[in-house]
């Protein structure tokens, strides 16, 4: 899907991905169409390295013990949408969770051989209040391959701080 996104531009693109989607771009980045990477509180794996392994490596966040599997696919319960977007207000935190894509649990264990952060200007935002992807993980990541603003925020600083994901993405696009 990616690649078919940026077959469509014709100049330097930036890819923005939060949470898995920074396990899409740093797979799909590598394409000369791609100037740049935004990695929103997101997986960012080296060459060889599984979802499943990069979590592996720090203290499981509490969103973990409220994941619910079914027809293969991983669900937040409601009872865990706090620790997804605990710092946005009720209504908008019921509206994120109604509407929630479920990724297939089998993708945690998906492996890449490619990756575009170790040639391409990339940022990372590290949520500190993030307890969907343990920050201390946010910034092993970060740590490896960009340069990093760190925010607090839960793990969706897109809806609680879009400026500041705004200011990142702009950042990238100097640097191309």
């Amino acid at each position: 899907m990616a690649a078919r996104v940026t077959g469509r531009v014709s100049a330097p693109a930036v890819l923005v991905g939060h949470s898995w989607g920074g396990f899409v771009i740093t797979a799909a980045g590598t394409d000369d169409r791609v100037g740049a990477l935004v990695y929103i509180a997101a997986l960012a794996p080296d060459a060889g390295e599984s979802t499943e392994a990069l979590i592996g490596k720090f203290d499981p966040p509490p969103l973990f013990s409220h994941l619910d599997s079914e027809d293969g696919r991983l669900w937040i319960a409601r009872a865990g949408i706090s620790h997804f977007c605990g710092d946005l207000p009720e209504e908008e935190r019921q509206l994120v969770w109604a509407t929630q894509g479920a990724p297939r649990a089998e993708l945690l264990g998906t492996r890449t051989d490619e990756v575009a952060w170790r040639s391409k200007p990339s940022q990372y935002i590290v949520a500190k209040q993030d307890h969907a992807i343990n920050p201390e993980l946010e910034r092993f990541m970060a740590e490896r391959i960009a340069t990093t603003v760190e925010a607090d925020t839960s793990h969706v600083p897109m809806l609680s701080r879009p400026e500041l994901v705004l200011d990142s993405i702009r950042a990238a696009a100097r640097q191309i």
